[in-house]
């Protein structure tokens, strides 16, 4: 599947990156865990937290230098961000409630703690998420139409598979829960499954009423479905799939059908 030489395909892919790597409206102010960086927030935003809600789980906030401190014992750091993420909840200043927990690590990779998904993004606390660009046998494409009542992006297209990589994943079992639970597929029946790279994203999240700000890796892999078998949603996500041939899908892209992620691994995949 070839990219094509059509300039509206060229200038969709330079939109599509310019939008992938935007900075914050404003600048934003270092978030700190245990002395280390492991995010950002919006300036004033914490100031809307009231310190005492994470006395009692070991944590204690305070502003310093242009930057928040969370100072809690590397023991308390996860007990400390989720009260952290409970406060944020209650004062309806974060994403979606998930009860989902995603690894927090410093600039060096390294995990700190854990966090409750829907607090990230009003953090900028960076995350991993994981794509399957899904192939049938004559070089067309399958791909999911998001359910209309997904939080982001609803009703948009994106690749056959794509889920966020959990606090207690590697990247092979998040590959392989999520290739089951939106697409009803075993990676193990799967052809040739093989990585094929990652895309970087930094821009604002409408999260917390626009405070947010999205930091993410998303390593997308590539495989082919044995002929006769066919998508199936699981966990009621999934609107529909459709088997698009390269000119369609193409089509599709720059008619902006596709979510920015989906986007950038499929043009990643072209080999753009």
């Amino acid at each position: 599947m070839s990219a094509p030489d059509d300039p509206s395909f060229g200038r969709w892919l330079a939109a599509a990156r310019r939008m992938a790597q935007r900075p914050a409206p404003r600048p934003r102010e270092a978030f700190v865990l245990a002395g280390q960086v492991v995010g950002s927030v919006a300036p004033g935003f914490l100031q809307q937290i009231d310190p005492a809600r994470l006395a009692g789980q070991g944590g204690r906030l305070r502003q310093h230098s242009g930057a928040w401190h969370l100072e809690a014992a590397p023991e308390a750091c996860t007990a400390a961000l989720d009260a952290l993420a409970v406060a944020l909840r209650d004062a309806q200043l974060c994403g979606p409630w998930r009860n989902e927990q995603l690894a927090v690590c410093n600039p060096q990779g390294e995990r700190l703690a854990t966090v409750e998904r829907g607090a990230v993004r009003v953090l900028g606390v960076g995350t991993c998420a994981v794509h399957l660009v899904g192939l049938a046998s004559d070089g067309c494409m399958w791909v999911q139409q998001r359910a209309r009542d997904k939080p982001n992006d609803p009703g948009l297209w994106d690749t056959l598979m794509g889920g966020m990589v959990g606090a207690a994943d590697t990247l092979a079992q998040a590959l392989a829960r999520e290739t089951w639970e939106e697409a009803g597929l075993r990676v193990a029946d799967l052809i040739g499954v093989a990585h094929g790279g990652h895309v970087l994203l930094e821009r604002p999240s409408s999260d917390g009423g626009g405070a947010g700000y999205m930091v993410e890796r998303i390593d997308w892999f590539r495989a082919r479905l044995p002929d006769g078998m066919l998508p199936c949603n699981q966990d009621g996500e999934v609107q529909r799939f459709e088997l698009l041939p390269p000119s369609t899908l193409r089509e599709w892209l720059v008619q902006g059908l596709f979510t920015l992620e989906a986007s950038l691994v499929i043009a990643g995949f072209l080999g753009l």
